[in-house]
């Protein structure tokens, strides 16, 4: 079976996001299921596809809005609004349906399609017809931008934010639709997107491959965060943790956090320090007694979350971080009050206990593979049904 993987950016082996960590564990899953994967989409400028001989690249983009002028904004803006399409898929317009399409004639012929989450398959979707399909929803997404509208501060930002929450409805509804079986990250995301029937959908857990390593840890901090802030969803948690739950911590518990951080991001705790970018994320989390899992917002899974419990370190969780998880290890406390939450900090990083974190690792591995099988399933009667 030769499925095609349409992305925004393809896997370059860097795996710098949350998403790419993810997309990396479900092509891994496919091909460990017997699936010849063929990736399509656009790379990072200056970066090159891990695996070119099974990659189609369209080109290089940077879809991140930080990064963008105030001029190339009001350009997707205006293209946008011209086009009906969200502003997330209209900064992958940056080459043609027919150049898409061709692309797709070159790497064929295929069985099928994995139509991985809505940005980029929302630019092109009419080119991803006449196949039987998998949707893999990484969020349900017209929710995290319901969320960022409500905690927009400027009106343009909320008005746009209400825009994409619309129309992206109407797409996520029509590509579950379409699709012969639905992947989601977390349970409730199937409910949540209409396909909450074992017979259209079912959850992956996923792996990030981080390994615990052996040995006494070197402590450097009380509690270590990493994260790209930028994006709303972890932005929204990261002003929760620094608005309601530092203002409870003793003055001398030291905080990092490292990762991309908008503007305007500031704390008056003696003991939190922004690090910025860090050469290694494990190395960094590692030296902190204890790893506050601090999501207020969005869906799908958390990343972070994951990697915590497969390197077995000590976290303080909100609810809503354990989304799209089964299995709690014994050295993570839930607690969504802000005092609460800070008092749970004190009390880990005072009484630091690791576990083995390969048994949550296999588990997980376990259950994706059981999951890929059943969405295969389902292309492989479409197959034979229509190309019979």
């Amino acid at each position: 079976m030769h499925l095609l993987f349409a992305t925004s950016i393809v896997p370059d082996g860097a795996l710098a996001s949350g998403y790419e960590i993810a997309n990396a564990a479900i092509i891994a899953a496919l091909r460990r299921a017997g699936a010849r994967v063929t990736v399509i989409g656009f790379t990072w400028p200056g970066r090159a596809a891990a695996d070119p001989e099974n990659t189609v690249v369209l080109g290089s983009v940077d879809v991140r809005t930080e990064n963008a002028s105030a001029p190339q904004k009001l350009v997707w803006v205006g293209k946008a609004m011209l086009s009906g399409l969200t502003f997330a898929s209209i900064k992958l317009r940056a080459v043609s349906d027919s150049d898409v399409l061709a692309a797709i004639e070159r790497a064929g012929p295929f069985d099928g399609y994995v139509l991985n989450s809505v940005q980029f398959v929302g630019a092109f979707e009419k080119l991803f017809e006449g196949r039987p399909s998998i949707f893999v929803a990484h969020n349900v997404e017209h929710l995290s931008a319901r969320e960022n509208a409500a905690a927009a501060t400027g009106i343009f930002q909320r008005l746009l934010f209400r825009r994409e929450a619309r129309l992206l409805e109407v797409v996520e509804e029509r590509l579950c639709r379409q699709a012969r079986f639905v992947f989601t990250l977390a349970e409730e995301d199937r409910a949540a997107l209409g396909v909450g029937s074992d017979d259209r959908s079912a959850v992956l857990p996923l792996v990030t491959g981080a390994k615990a390593r052996k040995g006494p840890r070197h402590i450097d901090c009380d509690a270590a965060l990493i994260g790209t802030w930028t994006w709303q969803p972890n932005r929204i948690g990261l002003d929760w943790f620094l608005d309601k739950v530092v203002p409870h911590l003793r003055p001398d518990f030291r905080i990092r956090i490292a990762g991309s951080m908008p503007s305007g991001v500031t704390s008056a705790h003696p003991g939190v320090e922004f690090v910025g970018r860090v050469p290694d994320a494990q190395a960094f989390v590692r030296a902190a007694a204890v790893i506050p899992l601090i999501s207020t917002a969005g869906s799908g899974v958390q990343l972070k979350t994951i990697e915590t419990f497969e390197l077995g370190l000590p976290s303080v969780a909100t609810s809503r971080s354990l989304r799209g998880i089964d299995h709690r290890p014994a050295n993570c406390v839930v607690i969504d009050d802000p005092a609460g939450f800070a008092r749970a900090l004190e009390a880990a990083a005072a009484d630091i206990r690791d576990v083995d974190g390969s048994a949550f690792h296999r588990e997980q591995i376990r259950a994706l593979d059981a999951a890929i099988r059943l969405g295969l399933d389902k292309i492989g009667v479409v197959r034979q049904e229509a190309f019979a």
